[in-house]
């Protein structure tokens, strides 16, 4: 073989090395940079599940009569949490909306009392509203 011919393939041998060590680098660096999917699946599931312990529950009474006529009560409560007061106010406002909704009227809100400011107690939300009407 001539001088010129072996150093081609020299030169050919080496363009393949170096090629075969930036193939491994480059797959070496994937695997680096991805935990295994049994591992990431594991750190998703432990951020759904706090945030589903923040989350809470809430419940409500039924809707009650009070002494006025046309005039009701209702009331809920919310734990979970230091916006747990926020669940009980929009579950005691729905349940008021929505049993005058039923009758084909609007609610209209007379008081709010609420109890429970601290962070993981119970809060609750009382509601005494009417049914008017809708024009």
């Amino acid at each position: 073989m001539s001088n010129q011919g072996s150093d081609m393939l020299a030169e050919a041998r080496k363009t393949v090395r170096v090629r075969e060590v930036a193939s491994v680098a480059r797959a070496e660096s994937t695997q680096r940079k991805r935990a295994p999917l049994p591992t990431r699946m594991r750190g998703v599931a432990a951020v759904a599940l706090a945030c589903a312990s923040l989350v809470g529950c809430a419940s409500s009474t039924d809707v009650v009569a009070s002494g006025k006529p046309g005039s009701y009560t209702v009331a809920a409560s919310a734990t979970g949490g230091r916006m747990a007061w926020a669940r009980a106010h929009e579950l005691a406002m729905n349940e008021a909306r929505d049993y005058c909704d039923r009758r084909g009227m609007q609610s209209s809100v007379n008081t709010e009392t609420v109890s429970g400011v601290s962070a993981m107690t119970e809060h609750g939300s009382s509601v005494s509203f009417e049914c008017h009407p809708r024009f």
